[in-house]
């Protein structure tokens, strides 16, 4: 398959996933006044990324606007937060939906995405796994882009999945990989390490592209992590575990 992917490429990713889909058995949702509590959330949010300030190469800017084909965005499950901000400002022109956790906690996450602006698919490695790849296919296959975090919902962190690559072999769709550092950031004490960057900091992005062909052979996962971890240096070695740490400032 051509990794330059153009729509009529996905004709027939679309026709597959419709037939093949599998039904989620239980995929939790925020409903009713619980979804109203969520506006304030929403606006303040958005008021924070608004504050940050994005730094990105000239380079990086013309690939992440391009926008001729839709593509896959990959980025680590910690780098989440700036993720609504960077794609108004870097392709506002197109539509993302983001592979988010069927869990009761995800719920509260698609919700928080949904007001945003963004699009949902509910599933993970773990779970709906096949439901949700079909899903992402889908998307792909009516021109808006994709995004997953190989690492989530649960970790271990900057261990990735297989979810991506198999995305990417099925339809073609060329990978965009994120690098996206910070300045000054707290840091939470999930299992991933959640960066909160300061208002009125700086957001460093870069990126590298990845064909589907490139995304081919045994050792592609293994490739795409250490692309990955490249592009985002953490001074917090990868798999250790804080349980006892307060949220800090790297």
């Amino acid at each position: 398959m051509a990794a330059n992917l153009r729509l009529d490429d996905l004709r027939h990713v679309r026709i597959w996933s419709v037939v093949s889909r599998e039904q989620p058995k239980k995929v939790h949702r925020i409903q009713g006044w619980r979804s109203v509590v969520l506006w304030p959330l929403v606006a303040f949010l958005r008021l924070w990324g608004r504050s940050l300030r994005i730094d990105i190469s000239a380079a990086d800017l013309a690939l992440l606007g391009t926008r001729e084909e839709p593509v896959v965005f990959v980025l680590w499950h910690n780098r989440l937060f700036v993720v609504p901000e960077l794609y108004r400002k870097l392709r506002p022109t197109r539509q993302i939906h983001a592979l988010i956790s069927a869990s009761r906690d995800g719920a509260w996450v698609a919700a928080l995405f949904e007001l945003a602006g963004l699009g949902t698919v509910r599933g993970s490695s773990s779970k709906h796994g096949r439901a949700a790849l079909h899903g992402l296919a889908d998307c792909l296959a009516s021109g808006d882009d994709v995004g997953l975090t190989p690492d989530g919902p649960r970790g271990p962190r900057y261990k990735l999945k297989g979810g991506a690559t198999t995305l990417a072999r099925k339809t073609g769709a060329r990978s965009v990989l994120l690098g996206i550092n910070y300045d000054s950031a707290w840091r939470l004490p999930s299992w991933d390490r959640l960066y909160l960057p300061k208002p009125w900091s700086t957001v460093r992005v870069s990126c590298a592209t990845r064909s589907a062909d490139e995304l081919r052979g045994d050792d592609a996962i293994a490739r795409m992590e250490a692309d990955l971890i490249r592009l985002n240096p953490d001074p917090l070695a990868p798999g250790r575990r804080f349980p006892s740490e307060k949220p800090g400032v790297d």
